[in-house]
């Protein structure tokens, strides 16, 4: 199981209420009994990896258990966020594909 966030929001309509629902939906997969082997991010999401997110200790907290937390590299330069990375490794679309492909299942928020 792979978990992929591409946005820093969940759903749409409200931006504060979204941005307060991917953290619950974050601290919630950090809780599950089964971690996803894999949590991958692009575009808005990976800004949930840098300093100042609300969620990042909670994917600290994975990624002290074994779960990779990748960020898409051309997604942080975009948002000049690539010295800001507070969790998990840059990698590139590719190996996102690859991932995603090769998953047995795939959760989005």
């Amino acid at each position: 199981t792979i978990v992929v966030i591409g946005t820093n929001e969940m759903g749409s309509g409200s931006a504060e209420l979204g941005a307060t629902l991917l953290k619950g939906f974050v601290f919630a997969v950090s809780q599950l009994p089964e971690l996803p082997k894999t949590v991958l991010l692009y575009n808005g999401g990976v800004k949930l990896t840098c300093e100042g997110s609300e969620s990042l200790e909670d994917l600290k907290g994975m990624a002290a258990r074994g779960v990779e937390i990748m960020s898409c590299g051309t997604c942080l330069n975009f948002y000049d966020l690539k010295e800001k990375l507070a969790v998990g490794e840059v990698t590139n679309m590719y190996v996102i594909v690859e991932k995603m492909s090769g998953a047995d299942r795939v959760v989005r928020p």
